[in-house]
This record gives C-alpha cells, sequence and structure tokens, in this order.
C-alpha cells in the first residue's frame, strides 16, 4: 500500500493548575497595560506541525504519539497534548 502524507499538528499546553509565566508576563506587561481590559487571562503553549508518511490517518497519528513519548516533547506531569490529523 502506497503512504500519504499526513500533516500532523501537536498542541502542547500547561496544565490549569500549573502556573503559566511567559502567559503571566504577556497579560500584564503588554494586554493590560495595551488597554485591553476586556482580555481576562493568557496562556502560552506550544505548537508543533509534522509532515508525516502514514497508510492512514490512525497509523499518523499514532507515528506523532509514539514519538512525543519516547522523546519526551512533552511532560505529562505538567502539560496536556492534543494530536490533529490533517489530511
Amino acid at each position: 500500500m502506497k503512504t500519504k502524507h499526513y500533516t500532523v499538528e501537536v498542541i502542547i499546553e500547561n496544565k490549569p493548575a500549573a502556573r503559566d509565566p511567559e502567559g503571566e508576563t504577556i497579560y500584564k506587561d503588554l494586554i493590560l497595560k495595551g488597554g485591553y481590559e476586556k482580555i481576562k487571562s493568557v496562556r502560552t503553549g506550544k505548537y508543533l506541525k509534522i509532515l508525516v508518511d502514514a497508510n492512514g490517518r490512525k497509523e499518523a497519528e499514532k507515528i506523532v504519539f509514539d514519538m512525543c513519548n519516547a522523546l519526551r516533547i512533552y511532560n505529562p506531569v505538567i502539560h496536556t497534548h492534543k494530536i490533529r490529523v490533517r489530511g
């Protein structure tokens, strides 16, 4: 079976209970000082866009999931992650 290219997105965020110093700084020093008082909070994260050769969407997701875990791309103690496969 011929493989196909899949774009796989990985979104890594701090868990809700974990502090986000970068998000806090952006909020306090840029957003509030810039007059955007209707904005109530900012959380930062990481976005990875990965091109994968796979036999299907599920295989593409599994390849990236396994890679993230094996290489410790995120820390499961403090991070959550979402994996989305685009065709």
